[in-house]
C-alpha cells in the first residue's frame, strides 16, 4: 500500500493526498509571480486558479476552513490601501473624480498631503497595488488551507524539528481560530443570542480567548508527554565542531554577500566565500540534528502528482521572470491592460493540481502517514453545532 494520508475519489477508489511541501511550493511560485505584476487581469486569473484548486482539494480539517479568512483579510487590505491613497496620497494630474477637504501643511512637510483632489488614475494605481498584496495573502492562505500543518511538520529534517514545531503552531493558529469561531457562532445561535455586531463580538471575545488558553495548555502537556525537547548526549568535540562550523559559516557567507553587494572583490572570490559559508552552515545543522533523535513511520512519498504540482508553480514563476511586456498596468497614461499570453498560460497550468488529485471526502481529516484505508462515505445526518470547549460553554 502506498504511504501517506488517503482520500477517496467519487468512484470509491482510495488515493493519497498530495505532499504538503508540494502545495507550499505551488503557492510560493504563484505568490512570487504575483509580486512581479500589477496587471489586474493576471492578478484576477491567479485568484481564480487558486480558488478553483482550494475548492476542489481542501480537506474538512480545521486548516481547510482558514481560506475564507485570508480572502476577507485581502479585501480589507485593498480597502485600506485605497483609503490611504485618497487621504494621504500624492496629488498628481489626471481625471478628477471628487475633491476632499484639504489640510494645508507647513513648508517642511511639502511631500505630504492631507485631502485634496482625488483622480481616477491615483485610485486605480492604489487599487492595483492593494490587489497585488491581497493576491499574495490569498496564495499563502491557499497553502495553509491545502497542506496539513501536522504532515508538514513530519517532513522537516531533524535539525529543524523544534523550529518547525513553533512554525507549525503559528501556522495552525488561524485555522484553529476559524474553527473555534464557527463553533461559538453555532452555540450562540442555538441559544438565541446575537452572533453579529458589537453584541455578538462582545459575547464571543472572552470564550475565544479562554479556548485559546485551554488549547495552549493542552498543547504544552501533549508536547511534554511526547518528549519534546529531549536531547541525546554527544561528545564535547562534536559540540565544539558544530559551534565552530556555525560561526565560520556565518562569517564566510556574510563576507561573500558583502563583497558581492559592494563590488570590492571579484565575483569568483565572493561566490566562493558565500558558497563555503552555506556549506559550513548546513554541516553544522546536520551535526546539531544528531542531538534530536527522530524516526519516521512511512513518510509521505513524492511522486508524479507532486512533481506536476511543483513544476506548474515553478513554470508560473519562470514565465513571469522572463516576461516584461504587459506585466505592469499603465495608469499614466491611462489605458486598458493587456493580457500577456505566456504568463496567462502558465497561470492556467497551475490549475492542474485541482484535476490530477482526489478531493478529500467531506467530514474526513488527514490520517497519520502510513494509514491507507478506504473511508466510508458520510451519511446524511442533521446538522449539529460544532463542539465547544468546557470553559467556552461556561462563558457563552
Amino acid at each position: 500500500m502506498a504511504a501517506g494520508a488517503a482520500v477517496v475519489t467519487n468512484r470509491g477508489t482510495p488515493r493519497r493526498a498530495l505532499h504538503p511541501l508540494a502545495w507550499w511550493a505551488w503557492a510560493v511560485g504563484l505568490a512570487v509571480a504575483c509580486l512581479r505584476t500589477t496587471n489586474p487581469l493576471l492578478l484576477g486569473l491567479i485568484v481564480g486558479v487558486v480558488v478553483f484548486v482550494v475548492a476542489s482539494q481542501r480537506s474538512s480539517g480545521p486548516w481547510g476552513r482558514s481560506f475564507g479568512m485570508f480572502v476577507r483579510f485581502g479585501v480589507v487590505v485593498v480597502l485600506i490601501r485605497v483609503v490611504i491613497q485618497m487621504i494621504f496620497g500624492q496629488r498628481l494630474g489626471g481625471h478628477t473624480l471628487f475633491v476632499l477637504p484639504q489640510v494645508y501643511l507647513p513648508h517642511w512637510a511639502a511631500g505630504v498631503s492631507i485631502g485634496g483632489p482625488v483622480t481616477l488614475e491615483a485610485l486605480l494605481e492604489s487599487l492595483w497595488q492593494g490587489l497585488r498584496l491581497a493576491v499574495l495573502l490569498v496564495c499563502f492562505g491557499a497553502a495553509n488551507s491545502l497542506a496539513s500543518p501536522y504532515r508538514l511538520l513530519r517532513c522537516l529534517p531533524a535539525f529543524l524539528y523544534e523550529a518547525g514545531v513553533a512554525v507549525t503552531v503559528a501556522l495552525s493558529f488561524t485555522p484553529e481560530v476559524a474553527a473555534t469561531l464557527v463553533g461559538l457562532r453555532q452555540a450562540r445561535r442555538l441559544r438565541g443570542r446575537p452572533t453579529r455586531g458589537v453584541a455578538g463580538l462582545r459575547g464571543m471575545a472572552i470564550p475565544l480567548l479562554s479556548g485559546a488558553l485551554d488549547r495552549s495548555l493542552h498543547l504544552a502537556a501533549s508536547m511534554d508527554s511526547r518528549g519534546y525537547g529531549r536531547r541525546v548526549g554527544i561528545s564535547r568535540r562534536t559540540r565544539r565542531l558544530t559551534g565552530g562550523l556555525a560561526v565560520a559559516g556565518l562569517m564566510a557567507s556574510t563576507a561573500g554577500l558583502y563583497w558581492s553587494v559592494t563590488g570590492g572583490s571579484d565575483s569568483i572570490r565572493s561566490g566562493t566565500a558565500f558558497g563555503a559559508g552555506i556549506v559550513a552552515l548546513v554541516a553544522s545543522m546536520v551535526l546539531a540534528g544528531r542531538r534530536n533523535p527522530r524516526t519516521r513511520y512511512r513518510p509521505d512519498p513524492w511522486r508524479r502528482p507532486e512533481w506536476i504540482t511543483f513544476g506548474v508553480g515553478a513554470l508560473a514563476l519562470a514565465a513571469f521572470a522572463v516576461t516584461s511586456a504587459g506585466l505592469q498596468a499603465s495608469v499614466y497614461p491611462l489605458r486598458a491592460p493587456d493580457l500577456p499570453a505566456l504568463p496567462a498560460l502558465a497561470v492556467l497550468a497551475c490549475a492542474l493540481p485541482g484535476l490530477i488529485s482526489a478531493r478529500p471526502v467531506a467530514g474526513s481529516t488527514d490520517r497519520p502517514a502510513g494509514s491507507f484505508a478506504v473511508w466510508p462515505r458520510p451519511s446524511a445526518q442533521p446538522a449539529v453545532a460544532a463542539p465547544v470547549g468546557r470553559s467556552e460553554a461556561r462563558l457563552l
